[in-house]
């Protein structure tokens, strides 16, 4: 199985809209971040984890001329907003896209795109076949997505694992009975948002301990903002196992 990381920035993006900070004036184009999703591909699917305000931009940089399902995390803008621009996939396929989220998150995909769900649909809406799913497993095709809960303050959000890879994004606590669906792992990426103290994401001492304690041979940072530090000296501190990631990096799961 294939990984790549479309994006790796908070809400907001790097660089920040009017930010003179050192991250954001970078050079560097690790520093340069996307809204966070990631791509799966196997050898009968592929698999798009949240569709940010950057989709349409990742899936052109990508290449991708196919994707089979859209997986929904939750219902935050930075992790919806790009929806629309799935009908060029439904036009290539002559099929309607499958998206999988909780009811909560259907709900509010037909609150913030109402023209693609109404009974009298304007020519051209995205095709959309709507999967409820909850934190019980489920299958596209033969592959197992396991969904476990995760929290982003109050608000409860879904990570998924998928055979040896884990992805937590938006996210400041995992139940420990939700942590028993995680073990074993051998790739994890998980949201740090900075290394100040958060109400609703991960700080990166946190996500380290995460880290540690689920013991995955690498691990991935994701969902950074401005805040956390340029990405050649953050990465420079952190464990060779652990690393920050960066926009349309990836490796294979195996």
């Amino acid at each position: 199985m294939k990984i790549t990381i479309l994006g790796t920035g908070t809400s907001q993006g790097v660089p920040v809209i009017g930010c003179n900070c050192k991250v954001c004036q970078s050079g560097d184009y690790k520093d340069k971040r996307l809204r966070t999703s990631v791509m799966l591909e196997n050898e009968e699917l592929t698999l798009v984890i949240d569709t940010g305000p950057d989709f349409r931009q990742q899936m052109l940089r990508e290449k991708v001329r196919n994707i089979d399902a859209v997986v929904y995390t939750h219902e935050h803008r930075d992790h919806i907003a790009g929806l629309d621009d799935i009908r060029p996939i439904n036009f290539i396929n002559r099929k309607s896209m499958q998206i999988y989220a909780e009811e909560r998150v259907l709900n509010a995909l037909k609150q913030t795109m109402p023209y693609a769900f109404g009974e009298n649909r304007y020519p051209g809406v995205p095709e959309l076949s709507l999967n409820t799913i909850d934190l019980n497993e489920f299958y596209i095709g033969n592959t197992q997505i396991i969904p476990f809960r995760v929290y982003h303050y109050k608000l409860p959000v879904l990570g998924f694992r998928i055979g040896d890879f884990a992805y937590i994004t938006d996210a400041n606590y995992i139940p420990e009975s939700e942590k028993e669906k995680i073990y074993g792992v051998k790739y994890l990426v998980i949201n740090a948002l900075r290394r100040k103290k958060h109400i609703s994401h991960f700080t990166l001492n946190e996500a380290l301990s995460i880290a540690n304690e689920l013991s995955p041979r690498k691990t991935f940072i994701t969902h950074i903002s401005h805040q956390m530090g340029l990405h050649k000296e953050v990465n420079s501190e952190l464990p060779n196992n652990i690393q920050l990631g960066y926009d349309g990096m990836s490796f294979t799961v195996k």
